[in-house]
């Protein structure tokens, strides 16, 4: 492979965000405990490949999707004016056919599961589609971004039972809560430049109330998660789980207490460990039933 080559690659790992796998574990986390709910502990091996394998290709596409859609606003924001499509090392052309590929590959994937589950992925493709935009047009596109992160919880009920329950919905909504809450902390990351190049979000509505907006999310979260125990007679494992992930919510809030930028990303960071601690609840708690 030519250095030229070696480094076109490497610019679109970087538009795909594949150097930052944060985005891919936080849409990962509910779509492990919807597939365990779904199938009572134990997935199906095929599903839960594809489903892995589907979370790192429609995470990378929102990723290209998104940078496209921010080409115009991104070089003025601190955070984000190094991006590929910024500095030229990728071309808008080369962006959207990269997309293409993704969302090609992630439907393929599709394709190995049923009629219902296929139905469901254009909604995927949907929302991962219009979220970069909402931006402009809405202060609250953190809860595009939640639904569109969420989507994954009816797919993977779908495509491990071939139904949609009622009880999937609560997850879904816990999913949505918690999504709104982290990517708030990320949105206080960039308010300042935000407000100067009128870019709207959730840390902008909420303002000097977004401590208590963002807690109050989070304690919206947890009690939506203690219904999905009820719901799905989950024991004292998975409520054991719930109870760390309160805990790191509590250190998250500190940890934005002065709105800082880098505590506030930090928050955002902290998230995956609140997903791998009620993944664990999950998996331990079906483990030792079947046990």
């Amino acid at each position: 492979m030519s250095k030229k080559r070696k480094q076109k690659l490497q610019h679109y790992f970087a538009l795909m965000r594949l150097n930052k796998p944060i985005g891919t574990y936080l849409v990962l986390w509910p779509t492990l405990w919807a597939l365990w709910l779904a199938a009572e502990g134990t997935p199906r091996l095929d599903i839960l490949i594809i489903f892995i394998l589907g979370v790192v290709l429609m995470r990378s596409a929102g990723c290209v999707i998104n940078d496209f859609a921010d080409r115009n606003i991104d070089g003025h924001v601190q955070r984000t004016k190094s991006r590929p499509l910024i500095t030229g090392e990728v071309s808008k052309k080369e962006a959207l056919g990269l997309f293409l590929v993704l969302i090609t590959l992630a439907f393929i994937l599709v394709l190995f599961t049923n009629s219902l589950t296929i139905k469901l992925s254009l909604g995927a493709l949907f929302l991962a589609a219009v979220y970069p935009f909402m931006k402009r047009y809405t202060h609250i596109p953190q809860v595009v971004l939640g639904a569109a992160f969420a989507w994954s919880v009816p797919m993977a009920f779908a495509a491990q039972k071939g139904e949609i329950v009622a009880p999937l919905w609560v997850l879904y909504t816990a999913v949505v809560l918690w999504t709104v809450a982290y990517d708030t902390f990320y949105a206080m990351v960039d308010r300042e430049d935000d407000l100067k190049i009128g870019v709207k979000s959730t840390a902008i509505l909420f303002g000097e109330m977004d401590r208590m907006m963002t807690a109050s999310l989070q304690i919206m979260a947890l009690i939506a998660l203690a219904m999905v125990g009820q719901r799905f007679a989950l024991g004292s494992y998975y409520y054991g789980g719930l109870a760390l992930a309160a805990c790191l919510f509590l250190y998250q809030q500190w940890l934005i207490k002065d709105r800082d930028p880098k505590r506030c990303f930090q928050a955002f960071l902290n998230n995956n460990w609140v997903g791998m601690l009620i993944f664990g609840g999950i998996v331990v708690d079906y483990a030792l039933k079947s046990a």
